[in-house]
């Protein structure tokens, strides 16, 4: 990989030929020779001092326009877009190249890149929304019912011509009274799908729950300390609405609160510098379960991780998305993700990597882990939750180590071929 610092010479020559400038005119004015002007052009002498000041004072732009070139965002924004695109090492490591002399078309490209990746997220989203939404599908069950009840009605008063006036009277005051629910049923319904998102108000407690852990960026510092108690966080939570919200923020506090107890952060941190990311050895330091070192790990600042807890029926009860790893709000996941597959064998640690399909193919490696919760009773099945962390690959490895291939949800995985696939995919091969 070219250092940014070595491209100053390509960008020279970018520059001069926006200018419309000739190489020899340029020289001249700089007070060099034409042919040590094409070696600094073509990045094979090192420039700087008085000379890179004449060179940026001729072409009009600002020395560090020369030695910086592109922000290391665009750069990055770059070599996502080139990963997601599947282009080649070779071509990915001079996307720097590419930035430095093409500035335009590298911003426009990322932009591109960026409005691609938003649109995505919305489609998951609307997805997610319209097929597993219960505000939604309990107004359009609304709707549909009353419909059907104005046809039923109708259809027995143009069908019999015998009808009684007191029984059509009664049929007409039937018609219009479900014409009048119908109408308030569209207008809630259109209202509902007009809301702005942010003031829409959360549709289930578990919904409530995840807004309120994201406005505290599932981070509680003063619960962790011990100088804050459950109840004084709950009590300044306006996301929290509904009653079984707040029961099931009190339970995942609960579980912050006792985790931090049993493992602090400081102590962990100091353990990760000694032993590694390592759940079983770490639980086995600390003398606690697999499940409450996963958590504590994702609740570790720093790199950001993700974590999903599920129960034995398989519903999620816990989600902490990460970047690139998609978890969907509503409806069933991908049934290949480790964390399902540990439900089977309580006790056994999954370490697996995985990757992530889509249109930003991304490997991750998950530790997965079904433990019992709760006291023990007799004759009773065990309640088992199963936990899994998910650590985001710095150095995705596009060959035989790029993980096993898994998905969201149905719905959104391009994967065609997939044993698991219960339904089909809203996105075509070209979307």
């Amino acid at each position: 990989m070219m250092n940014r610092d070595s491209l100053t010479g390509s960008r020279i020559r970018e520059r001069r030929v926006i200018a419309g400038l000739k190489q020899a005119d340029l020289a001249q004015q700089a007070g060099i020779s034409a042919s040590y002007l094409n070696l600094i052009e073509h990045n094979r002498r090192r420039i700087g001092g008085k000379l890179l000041l004449n060179i940026a004072h001729v072409l009009g732009v600002e020395p560090s326009a020369l030695t910086e070139g592109a922000e290391a965002a665009l750069i990055a924004a770059l070599r996502e877009a080139a990963n997601d695109g599947g282009l080649g090492v070779a071509e990915v490591e001079r996307v720097e190249e590419f930035a430095g002399r093409f500035p335009g078309w590298a911003e426009v490209l990322a932009g591109a890149h960026r409005r691609v990746l938003s649109l995505e997220r919305t489609v998951e989203t609307l997805s997610d929304r319209l097929t597993h939404d219960p505000q939604l599908a309990t107004s359009m069950h609304e709707v549909l019912s009353t419909a059907a009840a104005i046809r039923s009605t109708a259809s027995i008063l143009a069908d019999d011509t015998g009808i009684s006036p007191d029984w059509q009277a009664r049929f007409h005051a039937n018609i219009d009274q479900d014409s009048r629910r119908l109408a308030d049923s569209a207008k809630a319904l259109v209202t509902y799908l007009d809301a702005n998102p942010q003031e829409t108000a959360h549709v289930s407690p578990q919904e409530e729950v995840d807004a309120f852990l994201e406005a505290h960026g599932h981070s509680f510092e003063d619960l962790e300390a011990g100088t804050q108690t459950v109840d004084a966080v709950l009590a300044r939570a306006p996301q929290l609405v509904s009653v079984a919200a707040q029961h099931l923020a009190r339970q995942v506090l609960g579980q912050i609160e006792a985790d931090a107890r049993a493992v602090s952060r400081a102590a962990l941190a100091d353990a990760i510098k000694q032993i590694g990311i390592d759940p079983v050895a770490l639980a086995q330091e600390f003398g606690v379960s697999v499940a409450r070192i996963l958590r504590r790990l994702a609740a570790q600042p720093g790199t950001p991780r993700g974590l999903v807890v599920c129960d034995r029926a398989g519903s999620l009860v816990f989600r902490r998305p990460v970047g690139g790893f998609s978890i969907p709000r509503f409806g069933a996941c991908c049934p290949l993700w480790p964390l399902f597959q540990v439900l089977q064998h309580p006790g056994q640690v999954l370490r697996e990597r995985v990757q992530q399909q889509g249109r930003n193919v991304a490997s991750f490696d998950c530790f997965a882990v079904a433990e019992p919760v709760g006291p023990a009773q007799y004759n009773a099945p065990p309640l088992v939750h199963a936990t899994m962390l998910i650590l985001p690959v710095n150095a995705p490895d596009h060959g035989q180590n790029a993980g096993r291939p898994v998905g969201a949800t149905c719905r959104i995985c391009p994967r065609e071929a997939c044993a698991g696939r219960r339904e089909p995919s809203i996105l075509s091969a070209g979307f």
